[in-house]
């Protein structure tokens, strides 16, 4: 550490998921990599310590938020995957569930599943009738165009960085 400041050394593959994935074997089950330390959960009801900032991190709840018990802390951080498919009414249905949250921040990313949220995946999508999402390749264009509007609730990020309580956080659904 040099004045005050943490050096955080970014990992080899990070520019490479695939790579990673097979560098690291992951399976499906818990892994970890030679420079990563596992820790084990809090109970969610745990206080926070004076002078700390609690991130809580999310991601994959796939519009199934109803009846999580989330945890406490200063800044929710939601990772990705929050709908199904992306669809206005799942991200509505999202931003609604933020809302309600008490927590002081709320920083969004997109994933795989926000499917509308990439507009060249989408155009291209509605020019066939593309069977695994019938749902979605009937919408019209102006019906997702600017559907990450739709989280008003949080900050969204998508190739870009917000800075909160002294945190740079990086979003980007790639």
């Amino acid at each position: 550490m040099a004045h005050g400041k943490v050096t955080i050394t970014v990992d080899e593959y990070s520019s490479n998921p695939t790579q990673a994935f097979t560098h690291y074997n992951i399976n499906q089950s818990r892994f970890q990599p030679p420079h990563v330390h596992m820790v084990d959960p809090i109970p969610y009801d745990t206080p926070k310590p004076t002078g700390h900032t609690r991130f809580v991190c999310v991601s994959d709840t796939h519009s199934r938020t109803d009846g999580i018990q989330m945890p406490y802390g200063d800044v929710l951080l939601h990772t990705g995957d929050f709908t199904e498919l992306g669809l206005p009414s799942e991200v509505k249905k999202f931003n609604d569930w933020l809302g309600g949250l008490p927590y002081e921040f709320k920083v969004v990313i997109a994933g795989n599943h926000e499917l509308t949220f990439d507009k060249d995946f989408m155009a291209e999508l509605v020019k066939q009738d593309y069977y695994r999402f019938p749902s979605v390749s009937k919408l019209k264009p102006e019906d997702f165009d600017d559907v990450q509007t739709l989280l008003s609730n949080c900050v969204y990020l998508h190739d870009s960085d917000v800075t909160i309580k002294g945190f740079r956080i990086y979003g980007a659904p790639w």
